[in-house]
């Protein structure tokens, strides 16, 4: 069977008593342990019967085989001394300045040099969390930079998650993306898993509900930059949100087409979608705290050459001429 993009390993079950169901079968069986860890692994192409994909409620028989991919336990973070830029810290919050190109924490593939692996660096005794992602309560994607916060107690996760459940919490993102936006506005649409393409996220009617909110900054001809609210924090939400209205971020070549941006391309490797700035109350603290983060200067090199080639464009008039 084609593997996951993970390590771990394939087991073969060769079924001597038919059951009426695949999911049950599996439960059943050693390595596996329960029917709802089995419908995950069905649900997640991990499960092939005689080599074809299969489904949970599927009838199995005597002298089918079965393939289970099963993925190997995650090891837990070890501390690396990397250099992190700190916009604030006390003894219970820890805010900032993320890189683009570093993983928040580790996964498949990202397993060192994560932001979890500085953060232990700098606090080995944090235990507040999951083992994986202690002291997270957010996240930006890889190739997202700008402000996050980080709580350093068990305190102080808490009281930032309910923050960010309650919306209390206001991020502004800057964002160049493809095409002209007339006026501000707001994006509405439920997001989930793409039905397709499983790693990627869309406004699909049975995702969760998600809102985005916009003001225009600037128009640059085959551009615009804006300046976005995510109201919601569904994964990607403001990628997916702007693609959905068919002004996919610069450089997305995830949500965009599989060449955005062709005239930026040089100046932009990655998407333009930078953290500006986060608002919230700090543990104990009565009044809002407001962190920011001025453009990178990767970005900063994009929109001038997007600003230089808007300054070139022919007008209209002179389009009509042409």
């Amino acid at each position: 069977m084609p593997l996951p993009d993970t390590h771990g390993h394939v087991v073969v079950f060769h079924v001597a008593v038919a059951c009426d169901r695949l999911d049950v079968f599996l439960s059943q069986q050693p390595g596996i342990g329960t029917r709802s860890h089995a419908q995950r692994l069905i649900r997640q192409g991990a499960v092939t019967l005689n080599n074809a994909p299969a489904r949970p409620a599927q009838a199995v028989r005597e002298g089918d085989v079965i393939e289970a991919f099963i993925a190997a336990e995650p090891q837990a973070p070890v501390p690396e001394d990397v250099l992190l830029s700190v916009l604030y810290e006390d003894d219970e919050v820890l805010v900032i300045d993320k890189p683009a190109g570093m993983v928040v924490h580790p996964a498949p593939g990202h397993t060192t040099h994560t932001l979890v692996n500085a953060l232990l660096g700098r606090h080995p005794d944090i235990e507040c969390g999951e083992t994986m992602r202690p002291g997270i309560v957010h996240r930006l994607d890889k190739d997202t930079s700008g402000v996050m916060v980080v709580a350093l107690t068990s305190e102080a996760r808490d009281w930032l998650v309910a923050q960010f459940k309650s919306a209390a919490v206001h991020k502004t993102y800057l964002a160049l993306v493809s095409g002209r936006i007339e006026a501000d506005g707001v994006i509405e649409g439920p997001i989930g898993r793409h039905p397709v393409h499983r790693k990627r996220m869309a406004v699909v009617a049975t995702g969760k509900p998600a809102r985005t909110t916009y003001e225009i900054v600037e128009h640059l001809d085959a551009y615009t930059l804006v300046r976005a609210h995510p109201v919601t924090g569904r994964t990607h939400q403001i990628r997916v949100h702007f693609a959905f209205i068919g002004h996919p971020v610069a450089g997305d070549y995830v949500y965009g087409s599989r060449s955005p941006s062709r005239s930026l391309a040089q100046y932009l490797p990655r998407h333009f979608l930078h953290a500006a700035a986060i608002s919230l109350r700090l543990p104990h603290a009565s009044a809002e705290r407001e962190f920011t983060s001025p453009l990178p200067p990767d970005l900063r090199l994009a929109l001038d050459e997007a600003r230089r080639q808007a300054r070139a464009a022919p007008c209209p008039a002179q389009s009509d001429m042409i």
